[in-house]
């Protein structure tokens, strides 16, 4: 599967540079057939995304599209089940966008007499210059570099020329272009080195950190003028100590002044010297003081300078195979990068829920904790051929509807292929429709737009409902009979369904077949007459009512006539009601 997600990574032109994230066409088609219940699947990515460094690394959940075919899905549990330990890979926090930095510090053209191979060249982008007579030669003298390519007519000319280096072929020319790429990414590839994650990276960094060299330009080998200048005043300073110790005679003496000559005694004094500084002795006159030779050392300058030059072109030609095979590289390391973000950022999750869901006829969820919650209480609930519809009762804030975005999760997590917190089997649901809360005013508009919706549902053995108060929309009075007559509808066509609604004393007397009423219940009130509330669901017994618990905690905590006589009130109508 890791030759797979390379390719979509290809494909699609993910790259860790990217600054924001590649928007993508997704051609499968979503199972889940409400915006509600896709921003739950959407919140799901969202939430396993958190660990990754890269924008576009979270684009590879899409190459994981929902499937009908278990056996993809079980492909999918293999691939993520390898991932057995959590994986540091902070380090990729510090791969930054790469930024051309290296330039050769020389001109450079290119030239040749084959139009077809001129038109070539110029699109490499190297300047290109076409040889048709001899006075194009003259144009060639303020290069440092002229790479000769498919000439013939001047190749003998060319020859005499200090700065020619004869090229191939086309790909060799301008090689100069991959190592200015090659140089963004020195470090990058600094941090790669230090962090051993792949050996398919490592085999690739040391490929590139072996041309990397070639970036150094050996500058600091040059004789500069600033040298020559150096060593010339301790040149003189040497051959002034020296000279203190000699006898000169008065007949040397005279045959130095008349003849302008120096004499060998002398003469040994000012080469020795010239010798100590290290420096090439042509560079510096032989006479007292030693002077700097300008005209030598300019021509000393201009060969170096040359040779350097050629010399780093002959060893970048030499590199040629390994240096036209960069952007291949990069290209791949690239990928891999993105690849190595998206196996960080999940192990940690991965090697945390190891149990993987299984798929099966009935909706089996136990001690399952919600991924969106951080120390969730483990939750147990079923569906199955003789219960397919749960109306859940409870508590404002009980858990009803995390009850509803939990199975959402877990069906996003069993498509992707990843595991979950506590055992769980599921179908593999190829409709589901998810009908959030409403949280605006009730009116017609919004009974009408939920009808013609739930009218428009697929329904079947693989069809998942989960509705939340949808009661809501309409008339206190007629709700109970629309919930009722929607479960029956929908269970008679083979549809599993989870109701969540305040309205269970209602449809509890008209529960249809196959049907069961849920609760969701608060205990009681601690010691500080907070609402206790278990967030397990107790199946087939409906939820205790709250407003007289939330009565009983004002009661307790303001101590007025009031409160006491509203929990009275309540507390004898509820045993009333129970008799």
């Amino acid at each position: 599967m890791k030759k797979e997600l390379l390719n979509f990574i290809k494909e699609n032109k993910l790259s860790p540079f990217n600054r924001v994230k590649t928007p993508l066409k997704i051609e499968g088609e979503s199972i889940y057939k409400t915006k509600d219940a896709k921003i739950i699947h959407n919140k799901v990515i969202s939430t396993l995304s958190s660990g990754f460094h890269f924008s576009d690394t979270s684009n590879l959940f899409n190459f994981f599209d929902f499937s009908g075919s278990i056996e993809v899905v079980k492909k999918r549990q293999d691939f993520f089940g390898e991932i057995n330990a959590k994986i540091n890979g902070d380090f990729l926090g510090k791969i930054n966008f790469p930024k051309k930095w290296w330039n050769p510090k020389y001109g450079i053209v290119a030239v040749t007499e084959d139009e077809k191979t001129f038109n070539e060249l110029k699109k490499i982008g190297c300047p290109t210059k076409f040889l048709i007579t001899q006075n194009d030669l003259d144009y060639l003298e303020d290069y440092d570099i002229v790479q000769v390519v498919d000439c013939e007519n001047f190749s003998r000319a060319l020859e005499n020329l200090p700065q020619v280096v004869f090229i191939n072929s086309i790909d060799e020319v301008y090689l100069e272009r991959y190592l200015q790429q090659l140089s963004g990414w020195k470090d990058n590839i600094n941090v790669l080195k230090e962090n051993k994650i792949s050996s398919e990276i490592d085999e690739i960094i040391n490929e590139l950190d072996e041309l990397l060299e070639l970036l150094d330009d050996g500058n600091n080998k040059l004789i500069k003028r600033e040298d020559a200048e150096v060593s010339l005043i301790k040149i003189n300073n040497e051959i002034s100590i020296e000279i203190k110790s000699l006898t000169v005679s008065g007949e040397l003496l005279f045959t130095m002044l008349s003849k302008s000559t120096m004499p060998d005694e002398l003469m040994n004094v000012v080469k020795k010297a010239i010798i100590n500084s290290g420096m090439p002795g042509n560079i510096y006159t032989k006479s007292i003081p030693v002077e700097i030779d300008e005209m030598e050392l300019e021509e000393l300058i201009n060969k170096q300078n040359t040779k350097e030059h050629t010399g780093i072109a002959e060893n970048i030609k030499k590199s040629a195979d390994k240096l036209r095979k960069v952007p291949e590289k990069l290209e791949r390391l690239s990928d891999l990068i993105l690849l190595a973000d998206f196996i960080c950022g999940i192990s940690n999750y991965i090697t945390l829920a190891k149990e993987y869901p299984v798929e099966g006829e009935e909706l089996l969820i136990e001690n399952s904790s919600n991924l969106f919650l951080e120390n969730a209480q483990p939750i147990s609930f079923y569906l199955n051929d003789n219960e397919k519809c749960s109306i859940l009762t409870g508590a404002n804030s009980g858990g009803k509807t995390t009850l509803l975005e939990h199975i959402i999760q877990l069906v996003s997590l069993l498509h992707i292929g990843f595991p979950t917190f506590g055992n769980v089997k599921l179908p593999l649901f190829s409709e589901i429709y998810y009908f959030a809360k409403n949280k605006g005013s009730l009116n017609k508009g919004a009974f009408e737009t939920l009808l013609l919706q739930m009218s428009k549902i697929k329904s079947g053995k693989k069809t998942l409902i989960l509705a939340d108060e949808i009661e809501s929309v309409t008339e206190p009075g007629v709700a109970g009979s629309i919930v009722c007559a929607t479960a029956d509808f929908f269970i008679k066509k083979g549809c599993y369904l989870v109701i969540a609604t305040h309205l269970g004393k209602e449809i509890q007397k008209n529960l249809p077949k196959y049907a069961r009423v849920d609760g969701i219940e608060a205990k009681g009130l601690d010691d500080r007459y907070e609402l206790i509330v278990d967030h397990n669901p107790v199946i087939g017994r409906l939820a205790n009512s709250t407003p007289e618990l939330i009565v009983k905690k004002m009661a307790n905590s303001y101590k007025t006539d009031y409160f006491e006589f509203l929990y009275n009130f309540l507390n004898k109508e509820d045993k009333g009601s129970a008799k």
